[in-house]
């Protein structure tokens, strides 16, 4: 069982299971299912609008819901701990909606579906959270959130590329059901598994009796905090919205990229070698990342990994070849690692830990609202695109690395904490 303080290797890796099942599971539904099952449900021409459309508004979903979810965990006094009933709660909910994402049969029923996973899905993540500020000390966090960095990468990039990438190409080339019904049950085991090893290997502490529960007029107070104090906390949040822009727009809209202009063959599995290459890289660069960022500041290492991220784009602006894309997906790799490990590190920091799971829920806003808004610039794409081909695909590269530029500028201006207190609150 895992003590109260992480301290082991091992133990990193536990608390990191459910994050990574999560990683895993949106990763394929945004890199390559959803994208692979519009082709059948929209006009080609508008398929990057109909994308946006249905990943920003279930992305809002979950910026709204992971903050509440935090914030009742950090209240709750369950027998098991905090944090494990709402992973547990999620996990399963999140195995039963699953599957209605393969049953859908038109786009207006796929986008009920992915919102309502979006909603017990981050039931889950709002208060999974909270585990890092609970059970490693300060000093820790950095490799803590390294280690979580590689794990969620690892799985992510692995099980896309070597299953969930030829698998739906299967499906994207003959339509066979099979295919994308295995792609499913494997996301559905995982996630399982996760929950299960977490419930064998994670004891929390014992809640303590003092203080309030959770109310319903608390609902309205947890997306607030006090700016004046926790001003250092918002410029984070917004410099991190805006990287993560970067990375959710690519991501996003990657798969028409390399069909539309690259126009490499099986772009479904070009597709999933990029996310491949660009995992291992990720994973290769997390932990030292986060640990380089205990030693010398998170700072410098988020200011590096942006240098990485431009270079990578430039590259794909450039390429039109297989080589060229997984170049660029090696460089933004070692971009999104980097700063992946580093910046929650550095959130960790910033927040209260008494009230962990509800601020870093708060840092949600730039995760999945990241993701919403770099989806609104599909409808940007399908227009431009009309206008001269493949000229909205350029604005997109343009705009992700004005999104770099901005959210490293806005990071220089924060002072880092690394003695965090509690703070009761106003």
């Amino acid at each position: 069982m895992l003590p109260g303080v992480v301290t082991r290797p091992s133990e990193y890796i536990y608390i990191s299971l459910f994050g990574a099942s999560q990683a895993t599971l949106w990763q394929s539904l945004h890199t390559i299912i959803i994208p692979v099952l519009l082709l059948d449900m929209v006009p080609p021409a508008e398929k990057n609008s109909y994308l946006g459309i249905l990943t920003f508004c279930g992305l809002i979903i979950a910026m709204l819901v992971q903050p509440v979810a935090g914030a009742l965990s950090d209240r709750s006094r369950f027998k098991l701990g905090k944090r494990m009933p709402f992973v547990f709660i999620g996990g399963m909910l999140t195995i039963l909606v699953l599957p209605s994402v393969g049953l859908a049969p038109s786009y207006s029923i796929l986008f009920i579906s992915y919102c309502m996973l979006q909603f017990v899905s981050n039931i889950g993540q709002g208060a999974n959270i909270g585990l890092i500020p609970d059970l490693v000390s300060l000093q820790k966090r950095g490799i803590a959130a390294g280690v979580k960095t590689c794990i969620e990468v690892f799985s992510g990039a692995i099980f896309l590329g070597i299953l969930v990438a030829p698998l739906m190409n299967g499906y994207a080339s003959n339509h066979e059901g099979t295919c994308l019904w295995i792609t499913l049950g494997l996301l559905a085991f995982l996630v399982l598994l996760a929950v299960m090893a977490m419930l064998s290997t994670i004891r929390e502490s014992a809640p303590k009796p003092t203080g309030r529960g959770f109310r319903i007029s608390d609902i309205f107070r947890v997306y607030t905090f006090n700016i004046k104090a926790d001003k250092e906390f918002l410029v984070f949040i917004i410099s991190r919205l805006f990287i993560l822009m970067a990375f959710g727009t690519l991501q996003g809209f990657a798969l028409y990229y390399i069909q539309d202009v690259i126009q490499i063959p099986n772009a479904v599995s070009m597709a999933g070698n990029l996310t491949m290459v660009t995992g291992i890289l990720l994973l290769i660069s997390a932990y030292p990342a986060g640990h380089l960022s205990d030693k010398m500041g998170r700072k410098p290492v988020i200011i590096l990994s942006s240098i990485f991220g431009i270079a990578g784009i430039i590259v794909l602006l450039l390429t039109r070849d297989a080589s060229g894309v997984l170049i660029s997906g090696a460089l933004l790799g070692i971009a999104g690692g980097s700063f992946m490990s580093t910046s929650w590190a550095l959130g960790t920091d910033l927040v209260p830990v008494d009230e962990a799971a509800r601020y870093l829920g708060l840092t949600n806003i730039a995760s999945a609202g990241s993701g919403a808004l770099a989806r609104l610039i599909g409808p940007v794409i399908d227009y431009l695109n009309v206008q001269s081909a493949g000229f909205g695909y350029t604005i997109m590269l343009i705009a992700c690395i004005l999104y770099f530029i901005v959210g490293t500028v806005l990071v220089m201006f924060i002072k880092e904490k690394r003695n965090v207190v509690a703070r009761a609150e106003s």
